[in-house]
């Protein structure tokens, strides 16, 4: 049964090829891909857009302007009302517990963790360029 199918298929492809006329594409072929390939290249991926457009910023620039303007148009410098209700003494009271005081290191230890510090401080900028190269093609 296998066999007979394969026939049939067989025959058909035969068929189909004797009745198609063999296709050649144009003389400019490969400059038209080229220039596609080459006009496609750019990504919108990688494009910066800001999230905070130009439009933005100057709104804001314009509301803090306003602000300084209105605070020293209408302040009264002696006077500290809004500073009066927030009790900042937390924060000078606020103590740290020593949660790391019974921890000892040894010298290894140490040098490893000092090693490591200096070694992520060189690998960030060599990443970056790397990545800004790649980006950038």
């Amino acid at each position: 049964m296998k066999e007979n199918v394969d026939k049939h298929i067989e025959k058909l492809v035969s068929k189909v090829m004797k009745d198609s006329v063999l296709e050649a594409p144009s003389l400019d072929f490969t400059s038209q891909v080229m220039q596609q390939v080459t006009t496609s290249s750019k990504s919108d991926v990688t494009l910066y857009k800001p999230l905070i457009t130009k439009t933005g910023w100057v709104f804001l620039i314009l509301i803090v302007l306003a602000f300084v303007v209105f605070v020293l148009i209408t302040g009264d410098f002696q006077s500290s009302d809004w500073f009066d209700v927030i009790d900042f003494s937390v924060l000078s009271n606020f103590k740290m517990p020593n949660l790391l005081s019974g921890v000892k290191l040894s010298t290894t230890s140490l040098y490893a963790l000092i090693l490591f510090g200096i070694m992520v401080c060189i690998q960030i900028p060599l990443l970056k360029n790397y990545f800004d190269k790649r980006l950038n093609f």
